[in-house]
């Protein structure tokens, strides 16, 4: 089925987006685990499946639409190197992600695409009441309980 290419256009944006944010998850996920820090290497990783999964549905539906998607394209990644740095760079990227898929729900609305609304739609759910929120619990966590035990609970 022809789509608009507004829609398309969108979607092949956000596809490079979800495709660093998995790449991300991914290396702070083995750098947890490298750390001894089990759970949240557990969580990371789940996350990365996500993200993953979020990019599988924007393929599939840039092909329904006939695009091609472009797995070349990426964005750049943001790497921490301390515990509260990964969290946040994490969060960041789910704020990013929240806006930019609004933006893309608008496109989608004017373009009189609700299937692929509906589809942005789960996934700014997925992005703010599971990934951002927990990210932000574990922020949070740190300045309550002090990074060491914040640490020592995660192994």
């Amino acid at each position: 089925m022809k789509g608009s290419q507004k829609v398309v256009d969108v979607l092949k944006g956000l596809l490079a987006g979800e495709l660093a944010a998995r790449d991300q998850y991914f290396i702070h996920s083995r750098m947890y685990e490298d750390w001894g820090l089990y759970k949240l290497y557990e969580r990371l990783n789940h996350e990365m499946e996500d993200e993953t999964g979020h990019a599988d549905q924007m393929i599939k539906r840039i092909l329904f639409l006939e695009g091609i998607p472009d797995l070349n394209q990426q964005e750049k990644m943001n790497v921490g190197s301390t515990v509260p740095e990964m969290l946040q760079c994490d969060l960041d990227w789910e704020y990013k992600t929240a806006g930019r898929l609004r933006a893309a729900i608008t496109v989608c609305e004017e373009e009189s695409d609700y299937v692929t609304r509906d589809m942005l739609v789960k996934q700014l759910d997925d992005t703010e009441n599971d990934h951002a929120h927990w990210l932000e619990q574990q922020l949070s966590l740190i300045d309550k309980i002090g990074l060491k035990n914040y640490q020592q609970s995660q192994i």
